[in-house]
């Protein structure tokens, strides 16, 4: 379990995180099961066709990433715009990453880190679910997908790539997996700021700048430099001073 496993929700961190109350003790009896009980028809499992699995990456498509409903943007993105970005910006790396990192690694697993959500869904702090129950259900959720629905497609290959590109981001331990965790917090910091233009600033998303502070490479700290810039001078032109979270607000250049 990774230590931005405590940062749910596009960023909002749980105050909760690791504690179990009696309404999390209820919800933990969630399954792979009970949510494909709900779909009609089912995936067919166990096949040697991959055609049931395209099938489910559709909930990607149509699940809206559940951390900006709470701000009222209702028509916000899906899980996959969230991944599909975030694979373009990790083929942007600059060469002082690139020389040193496999970028097409970094690039698939940004396709796939979130994709346990197809089930699961996009959980957040209000939701109670503790960060240990959320791995227990986005594990159990990968193994369904990668041995009951590509366990037999290719002998297995393809499932088990996968699988092991999503534990590798989980563990948080390799150069790779540790470059796509900074471009998901870029990636968010954009979107942050495009929702907020797209309001004429009437919508203030300043409780997520913090995410900036967990950035580790230097190259990505001065992308979220410059969008924290270009968000200074938005609202400025507007008139109006936004909100910033743990001193996160750009300095005047000297």
């Amino acid at each position: 379990m990774t230590a931005d496993k405590a940062i749910q929700a596009n960023g909002v961190s749980d105050p909760a995180a690791g504690k179990l109350d009696a309404k999390e003790a209820e919800t933990s009896a969630w399954t792979v099961e009970s949510v494909l009980a709900e779909i009609t028809p089912r995936y067919a499992e166990n096949t040697d066709s991959p055609v049931p699995f395209f099938h489910l990456l559709e909930r990607l498509k149509t699940t809206k990433r559940a951390g900006w409903r709470r701000f009222g943007i209702s028509d916000c993105e899906s899980i996959s715009d969230h991944m599909y970005r975030m694979s373009i910006l990790t083929m942007m790396a600059p060469s002082s990453i690139s020389s040193k990192l496999d970028i097409l690694r970094c690039c698939r697993m940004a396709l796939v880190h979130d994709m346990a959500e197809s089930l699961v869904g996009d959980i957040t702090p209000v939701d109670n679910v503790s960060k240990e129950e959320k791995g227990r259900r986005e594990s159990e959720t990968m193994d369904y997908i990668c041995t009951n629905l590509l366990g037999k497609f290719n002998g297995g290959l393809n499932g088990k790539d996968v699988r092991q590109l999503w534990q590798e981001y989980e563990d948080s331990k390799t150069p790779e997996s540790l470059f796509v965790h900074d471009i998901d917090k870029i990636e968010l910091l954009l979107q942050m700021v495009e929702y907020e233009r797209a309001s004429g600033f009437e919508r203030d998303l300043g409780e997520f700048t913090w995410v900036a502070l967990k950035i580790q490479s230097d190259e990505v700290k001065v992308w979220a430099e410059q969008v924290f810039r270009e968000r200074q001078d938005m609202w400025k032109q507007a008139g109006k001073t936004p909100s910033w979270r743990a001193d996160t607000e750009p300095k005047a250049k000297s």
